[in-house]
């Protein structure tokens, strides 16, 4: 068989191969994970580890806006405070306090 007759072969017979490698295994195909039908593990007091984590995560959601809405407030109040023309750079600090708070906040809910 000559050089080229193989090359033409090889390159018409890749992707067909490579198609094939692609394509999961007769186990995989039967036995589809589900994420619902798995089981979700127990702590040892009988509940459920997902909801006690989801618990704990709101509680701590709930803590950092508490806190951010105080930095609002303390902001609030020092700009009312300095007066129409000054800035204290105390109330620049808070800002990015409140910001960094805010943004982490919001990447723990998304996630």
């Amino acid at each position: 068989m000559s050089q080229t007759r193989r090359a033409t072969l090889f390159a018409f017979l890749a992707p067909a191969f490579a198609q094939r490698a692609q394509i999961p295994d007769s186990e995989e195909r039967r036995n589809p994970r589900d994420p619902e039908r798995e089981e979700d593990p127990k702590l040892p007091n009988g509940k459920s580890q997902k909801d006690a984590i989801s618990k704990q995560a709101h509680e701590d959601a709930l803590k950092e806006i508490e806190t951010l809405i105080r930095l609002a407030e303390e902001l609030r109040d020092e700009l009312k405070k300095s007066g129409e023309f000054v800035v204290p750079f105390s109330s620049l600090k808070k800002t990015e306090e409140i910001e960094k708070l805010a943004r982490r906040i919001r990447g723990k809910l998304k996630a």
